[in-house]
């Protein structure tokens, strides 16, 4: 199991903040920053949409696309019109931070958003 993987898991239960960047709260971009290591960025609100953004942030942060993801890789999806949002891939589904339920989940199976694409960690 990847160490992202094993990262994320111990994350799970965490309380859901916007803008949260450790143990205290944190939303899908602290969970990927705090999973994977690197630096959040900022600037961004929940309803921004802005996919280009979103892939510039992910090169800056030293992340690839790639075309078939693994564990530990980072899914971005868009779960409404104007929203994105980041998932850490796991053997047999996904970790993120859930705002309806306000917490990190692991929720198995596959997104049920539309998949933008996958990242890994350079």
């Amino acid at each position: 199991m990847s160490d992202v993987v094993a990262a994320a898991r111990t994350l799970v239960g965490v309380p859901f903040r916007l803008h949260g960047r450790d143990r205290r709260g944190l939303d899908c971009v602290g969970l990927a920053a705090l999973a994977l290591g690197r630096a959040a960025p900022s600037g961004y609100g929940l309803r921004s949409g802005e996919e280009r953004r979103a892939r510039n942030w992910l090169a800056a942060a030293g992340l690839r696309a790639v075309e078939e993801p693994r564990p530990g890789d980072l899914a971005l999806v868009r779960p409404g019109p104007l929203q994105l949002h980041l998932m850490i891939v796991v053997p047999g589904g996904h970790v993120h931070a859930h705002a309806g339920l306000r917490r990190v989940v692991e929720m198995p199976g596959a997104s049920p958003w539309p998949v933008l694409g996958h990242w890994r960690a350079t």
